[in-house]
């Protein structure tokens, strides 16, 4: 399935959206993400941070997380809008490499202006994924 303009644009209004139900007591940093999967459902995420700052939580974990719980293990895109247009972290672009590196990334700002579209395995060159792991009989 290919995203359409109004599907990519549908994306970040809906993790904009989200984003003002983020819990950012300590940054005051907003993210919201929203996921589309392959199956054509929708979820949202936003960054949850803790007074123990590394249990904070991303809104994109959260977005694929609540998908992965429901069944969902293919996804088509995932939007993450900040304020500024933020990429994701690290540990975010990990948990996206576990689901398909094919899946399109739109990043964007506030506004709801994309900054940048991409795959995530442009956004994670040399990812590490399950096809790295030895299995074991």
């Amino acid at each position: 399935m290919t995203l359409t303009q109004q599907d990519k644009q549908s994306l970040i209004a809906l993790a904009n959206e989200a984003r003002t139900r983020a819990y950012v007591p300590y940054s005051h940093y907003r993210v919201g993400s929203a996921l589309r999967t392959k199956g054509g459902r929708t979820y949202t995420g936003v960054n949850i941070e803790s007074a123990a700052y590394p249990t904070t939580m991303c809104a994109e974990r959260v977005a694929i997380f609540k998908a992965v719980s429901e069944g969902e293990k293919e996804f088509e895109a995932i939007s993450v809008v900040t304020d500024n247009g933020g990429s994701p972290c690290g540990g975010c672009r990990q948990v996206m490499a576990e689901f398909g590196l094919d899946t399109i990334v739109l990043i964007a700002d506030g506004n709801g202006n994309l900054v940048k579209e991409l795959t995530v395995a442009e956004l994670l060159p040399e990812a590490f994924t399950p096809e790295h792991l030895n299995t074991h009989t």
